[in-house]
C-alpha cells in the first residue's frame, strides 16, 4: 500500500481485473476526486482512471499502465513533463464539473505567510488569466509514463476551478526544484509566456513553506528556508 499525504492507495484484483483502491478520510477530497473522475470519463483525449465504485471513505478505479515520473531517469522525466504540458492545456479547456472548490485564496495565503516567521518574498497576486478546470497538484508523482507517452494523470482530490497560469506555474516551479530545466520544458510546451507564468512563483514558494511549517518534515522546512533567504524580499 502506498501511503500519501491525504490517504492510502493500493492495487487490488477483482475478477481478474487490477483496480486501485484509494481511501481518504477527508470527505471533501473524496467528493472532489469522484466529481473530477466522472467529468473526465467523458473526455477521450485525457488519460485518467475510470471510476469503478464510490463507497464511503473509499474509491475504486481502474489501474493505469506506466511508471510515475518521479521514479524514472532524469531525461525520461524531463521528456515526460514536456509531453504532459499539452494534456494540462487540454484539461484547462474541459468544462469543470459543478461543485468544485473555487480558486485558492491567495490573499489569505499571503497574510498567513507574512504573519509567520518566514523569509521575505516579493508576494503579489498577478492579474487573473481565467477560471478553468484545474488538477490542483500537477507533479511528477501524479503523472505516469509508458512507452514514451503520458499514460495517466492520477490523484484528482485537489481539483478546483482556478487560474490556468497559476496551475502551470505551480507545476513548473515545483518541478524545477528537482531539475531547473523542467520549468522551461513545461512552460514552452504549454505555450505560455514565461514572464506571465513566473509572476506566480513567489506564491508557490510561500505555499510550500507554509505546508512544511505546518506538516513537516523539519529538514525540508530548513532547506526551503535557506533557499528562500537567497531569493530576497
Amino acid at each position: 500500500m502506498r501511503q500519501g499525504a491525504v490517504g492510502a492507495v493500493r492495487v487490488i484484483e477483482r475478477d481478474g481485473v487490477r483496480l486501485v483502491e484509494k481511501r481518504m478520510p477527508d470527505a471533501e477530497r473524496h467528493r472532489t476526486e469522484v466529481s473530477a473522475l466522472r467529468a473526465l470519463s467523458l473526455v477521450d483525449d485525457l488519460p485518467t482512471p475510470q471510476l469503478v465504485e464510490d463507497r464511503p471513505g473509499e474509491i475504486l478505479m481502474t489501474a493505469m499502465p506506466g511508471t510515475r515520473l518521479d521514479e524514472v531517469d532524469p531525461e525520461v522525466r524531463l521528456a515526460g513533463l514536456r509531453a504532459s504540458a499539452s494534456l494540462l492545456r487540454r484539461l484547462h479547456e474541459v468544462p469543470a464539473p459543478a461543485g468544485l472548490a473555487p480558486r485558492p485564496d491567495d490573499a489569505a495565503l499571503i497574510a498567513r505567510y507574512r504573519a509567520a516567521d518566514a523569509p521575505p518574498l516579493p508576494l503579489a497576486i498577478p492579474p487573473a488569466a481565467g477560471a478553468v478546470f484545474c488538477h490542483g497538484d500537477w507533479t511528477d508523482g501524479n503523472l505516469l509514463a509508458h512507452r514514451g507517452a503520458i499514460s495517466a494523470v492520477v490523484d484528482w482530490e485537489a481539483a478546483h476551478v482556478g487560474d490556468p497560469l497559476r496551475e502551470l506555474s505551480r507545476a513548473a516551479w515545483g518541478a524545477s526544484r528537482k531539475d531547473p530545466r523542467s520549468s522551461a520544458a513545461l512552460i514552452d510546451a504549454y505555450g505560455a509566456a514565461a514572464e506571465d507564468v513566473h509572476r506566480w512563483d513567489a506564491i508557490h514558494a510561500a505555499e510550500l513553506w507554509l505546508w512544511f511549517a505546518e506538516a513537516g518534515p523539519p529538514e525540508y522546512l530548513a532547506q526551503l528556508t535557506t533557499e528562500l533567504r537567497g531569493w530576497g524580499g
